[in-house]
Formats: C-alpha cells, sequence, structure tokens
C-alpha cells in the first residue's frame, strides 16, 4: 500500500501544479465565461481523460519508451505545438474579424459565435477539445514519468496504485475547476460584452498560442 506521507506529498505537489494558471486554466475559464457551462465541463472531463491516460500508461511503464524515444517525442512534441498554435491563432484571427461597432449579445440568444472552439454549448465538443490538448503535450507524459514512479511501492500493483494517484490529481483538478467555471459564470454578464469579449478571447488566443511557440521550442 501507498504511505500516508507519500499520498499527501504527492496531493500537495499536484495540487500546486493544478493551481497554476496556465493552459486548462485559459481553456475553462474562457469557455466558462462565455456562458457555455456545459462545454467548460467537457473541456475538464477531456482533459482529465487525458490525465487517466497519461497515468495509466506511465503505471504500465508505456509512456517510459516515450521519453526514451527522441523521434515519438519529438512528433508528439510538434503535433502537440501545430495544433495549440493553430487553436490560438484561430481565436485571435476571428476576433480581428469582428466587426468593431459589434452589437451586444444577450446570454443565451444564440448569436454569439464559438471561435475557435467548436459549436455551442455541447459537452461532447468539449471533451473532445479538452483530450486532444492533454494528450498532444509531452510535456504531460514526461511530468508523469518523472514524478509517478517515484511515488509507486514495489510491494503492490504498479496500475492499481498509478491509477489511484492519478484519481487524487483528478480530484483536485476537477474541484479546482469547478471554482473556475462558477467564477467564470459570475462574470459572465460584462465578459459577454463585445469589447470585453474581444479582449477575452485575444488573451486566451494570445497564451494558448504562446504555449504551442513554447512547446515548439523544447521550453
Amino acid at each position: 500500500m501507498i504511505a500516508i506521507d507519500a499520498l499527501w506529498t504527492f496531493s500537495l505537489m499536484v495540487g500546486l501544479l493544478t493551481l497554476t494558471p496556465g493552459l486548462d486554466t485559459a481553456l475553462v475559464l474562457r469557455t466558462a465565461a462565455l456562458g457555455h457551462r456545459r462545454r467548460a465541463w467537457g473541456v475538464v472531463l477531456g482533459i482529465q481523460s487525458g490525465t487517466l491516460i497519461w497515468g495509466t500508461l506511465t503505471s504500465l511503464g508505456v509512456t517510459a519508451l516515450l521519453t526514451a524515444s527522441h523521434l515519438a517525442y519529438e512528433i508528439l512534441r510538434w503535433a502537440g505545438a501545430a495544433y495549440l498554435v493553430w487553436m490560438g491563432g484561430r481565436l485571435l484571427w476571428a476576433t480581428w474579424r469582428r466587426s468593431v461597432d459589434e452589437a451586444p449579445k444577450t446570454p443565451g440568444s444564440g448569436a454569439e459565435v464559438t471561435s475557435g472552439s467548436g459549436s455551442g454549448d455541447s459537452l461532447l465538443g468539449g471533451w473532445r477539445q479538452g483530450l486532444t490538448t492533454n494528450l498532444l503535450n509531452p510535456k504531460m507524459g514526461a511530468f508523469y514519468v518523472a514524478v509517478l514512479p517515484q511515488f509507486l511501492p514495489a510491494d503492490t500493483s504498479h496500475l492499481a496504485a498509478g491509477v489511484l494517484l492519478t484519481g487524487i490529481h483528478i480530484a483536485l483538478a476537477v474541484l479546482w475547476a469547478g471554482v473556475l467555471i462558477t467564477l467564470g459564470h459570475v462574470l459572465r454578464e460584462r465578459l459577454q460584452q463585445p469589447t470585453a469579449r474581444r479582449l477575452l478571447d485575444r488573451l486566451t488566443g494570445t497564451v494558448i498560442a504562446a504555449f504551442g511557440v513554447r512547446l515548439a521550442l523544447g521550453e
């Protein structure tokens, strides 16, 4: 069994990682701020589905092959970078196409554009976006390869222990996502105004594209 001290240490480590603002935070907060609560939860579930896959593969020793193979890692890294730059660039391009004197949209009117994030308040669409973003991030796999084996006891099933630890990470991430979605819902009225919407989309698009560039540069 995993020692209690090890569980606390792992929880603290992934908890701090979860609270650190990053790509996941930007995606969830922006989606929720547009009033798409189902899609926002879809993004959360997609991201955490990816986390579960990374954790399971690491417990089985599969992701060690990824970090050991330079070619496999580079292919995944460039694919992830291209996807993020495309997603961020598409979001930025959509903001420039909007008219400066765009008429304000009322929540639930159906008139707003979900540029760069799929069509409408779709749980499945959000899940696909979150899953793709997570799985195309080789740094997520590298993190699990570097951290998870340190907490896997030798006297028990690595798969069971790995899934348990990954479940703790997922639970903390879902709790934090709930806070972000609630915050986005509270700010929805203000952020759906045309000027605020463009600013939000440009900020989010820049963050996403910047992560793609950093991934391409190997930083």
